[in-house]
């Protein structure tokens, strides 16, 4: 039956004869089966006997098996077939609650998945899957790791804001480095498009009283202010609630912001006295932002370090009127902020200061961005753009971990792995401990009560990796590296012995095993590489998840490029399962 439905699907190409290597791609294409060019032009080659640059209708089956037929797939389907050519539906609901642990125990489902994926009619009347039909389901999104259920919005979001996680940009409008590189518009539309909920809109006077964008008292180029604007309303609703919050400094209080409603406050500017913090040794100041020193600076205090400041600060009042739940407020200290911080003041902390309080106060900050929106810049030395580890600054409750989003690499891919929960929307609720009032949560001591897991991933094989660029074919000597990020005490890494020379379809059927004290906090990073003596491994594709994301059984881990570009079909083929 399979032999018939096969025939049928291919017969008319080649009844002109033989066909070349771009007919063959099609050709597998239509039959649902994804390939990489690259692996089908080097299986091609091996399987044209005369080496003519054409295939004949049986050498287009071998190729077709050794793509599509893969052995570790064979090897499920005959346990639960009995080494039979059909599963009937009871055998295909066995493997979906034993293996894949689908919790709803109707037949429906089993009949959906034959009637979705099954493309043997015949078979499919018959409410019976053949191993045509169990590879389509195999290979789709159903098999994937993430789960479905993360993929939308799934989590209260009625909470007070500083309880949530947001995606958060620094400096949105760079696209290169932050002394001499362009402002551009596609990065404010590609934050958004990632899901980023928190940009970056750095404001100064222009010529002709048009208000202009760029990174001040540097050398990159400006962009109108109400082209951003137009570009942030184009994109920014795609996802979400069209609202929108400004965070900047404020004049007056919120009920003399209530009393102007309505009056014309057009061209009116407002000068105001703020305090600021400025390092003598490793400056965290940040150039052109809320952290930049005033022409006008006055030391008011010193002692030791940091100094203290006062400066006067320019603020147009339609501007600071917009200005309601998110006020830009100096950090001073958590004690400060205990005592005299509002609620609807937020603060800026720099990453160096911040990993100093997180070393030697961290229950404090914990406690802190329990009560107030907390944003962590990157160090105004990073002039390359480069990014930190955003994961030590999430374990204690920061909700905005602002990351250089046009810079690709592991911090941005932690940033993506992260925000895929929860729909994308670019939002997630914090967990319990780190908005409980009592909370006595430190990252960097073992919990009290502590509720691990136990996790456990069978990483069985790769599907259609991308080859090494040293390779002139489609080969690779792969390896993969499982990295868990976390609190301090879950952060650890293990990896696969090297398969040489196969990117197509390297086996390991190596088990690694996790006990993550915090997993609310973990996430999980999949890192194929292609080992290089000399030059040092060669990056070929990674896949980032938060751990409680992760789908239990057997499961597809979809890879993508450096720059965050999709490698699809390349994925690696993995069984998963965890306790707690």
């Amino acid at each position: 039956m399979e032999n018939k439905w096969f025939l049928s699907m291919i017969r008319d190409e080649f009844r002109g004869g033989k066909i070349n290597l771009e007919k063959t791609h099609k050709l597998l294409e239509k039959l649902d089966i994804q390939c990489n060019y690259v692996h089908v032009k080097s299986i091609f080659k091996d399987n044209d006997r005369l080496k003519q640059g054409r295939i004949t209708i049986e050498e287009f089956r071998s190729i077709y098996r050794i793509i599509a037929h893969r052995e570790e797939i064979v090897e499920i389907f005959n346990t639960y077939s009995g080494n039979q050519k059909f599963l009937v539906e009871k055998n295909l609901l066995q493997f979906l609650i034993q293996e894949q642990y689908i919790l709803d125990m109707s037949q429906n489902v089993a009949f959906e998945i034959i009637q979705k994926y099954e493309p043997i009619e015949e078979v499919k009347r018959a409410h019976r899957m053949s191993f045509e039909g169990f590879i389509r389901y195999m290979g789709s999104s159903e098999c994937l790791i993430f789960k479905p259920d993360c993929g939308r919005v799934y989590q209260d979001m009625t909470q007070p804001l500083n309880d949530y996680f947001i995606s958060s940009s620094h400096n949105t409008y760079l696209i290169s480095d932050q002394l001499l590189g362009p402002s551009d518009l596609w990065g404010y539309v590609s934050a958004l498009v990632k899901g980023c909920r928190c940009l970056e809109i750095d404001c100064w006077d222009g010529s002709q009283n048009e208000p202009v964008v760029y990174h001040g008292y540097t050398l990159t180029s400006k962009l109108l202010f109400k082209t951003v604007i137009q570009a942030i309303h184009k994109y920014a609703f795609l996802v979400l609630k069209f609202k929108v919050l400004v965070r900047n400094k404020k004049i007056g209080t919120l009920r003399e912001t209530h009393e102007r409603k309505g009056s014309n406050k057009h061209g009116q500017v407002e000068e105001f006295e703020e305090i600021y913090q400025d390092e003598i040794k490793g400056s965290e100041t940040l150039i052109g932002s809320e952290d930049n020193p005033g022409k006008e600076d006055e030391i008011i205090s010193v002692a030791g370090l940091p100094l203290f400041k006062k400066r006067k600060v320019k603020v147009a009042l339609a501007l600071s009127d917009l200005v309601i739940y998110t006020k830009a407020e100096k950090f001073r200290s958590f004690q400060h902020s205990r005592l005299y911080q509002q609620f609807n003041e937020s603060n800026s902390i720099g990453e160096t200061e911040a990993r100093k309080l997180l070393k030697l106060r961290a229950h404090e900050f914990v406690l802190h961005t329990r009560r107030f929106i907390t944003r962590i810049y990157p160090k105004a030395t990073r002039t390359d753009s480069s990014n930190f580890n955003p994961q030590e600054f999430w374990n204690i409750g920061c909700q905005m971990v602002a990351l250089n989003f046009q810079t690709p690499g592991l911090p941005m891919d932690l940033q993506n792995g992260k925000f895929l929960d929860n729909g994308g929307s670019g939002y997630i609720l914090k967990p319990h401990f780190l908005r409980d009032i009592k909370t006595q949560f430190n990252p960097n001591k073992p919990p009290n009560q502590s509720d691990p897991v136990t996790l456990t991933i069978r990483l069985i094989s790769g599907i259609q990796l991308p080859p090494s660029n040293h390779s002139s074919s489609n080969k690779a000597d792969v390896l993969v590296i499982l990295e868990l990020f976390g609190v301090p005490n879950d952060q650890t890494k293990q990896q696969t012995r090297v398969i040489k020379r196969n990117a197509f379809s390297p086996r390991w059927n190596e088990t690694f095993t996790f006990i993550i004290q915090v997993p609310e906090l973990a996430l999980m990073r999949f890192v194929v590489e292609s080992q290089g003596l000399i030059t040092g491994n060669e990056f070929l594709g990674q896949y980032t998840l938060p751990v409680l994301s992760m789908n239990k059984g057997y499961r597809r881990v979809p890879l993508f490029s450096r720059m965050g570009e999709s490698l699809e079909p390349a994925s690696l083929f993995i069984y998963v399962w965890y306790v707690r």
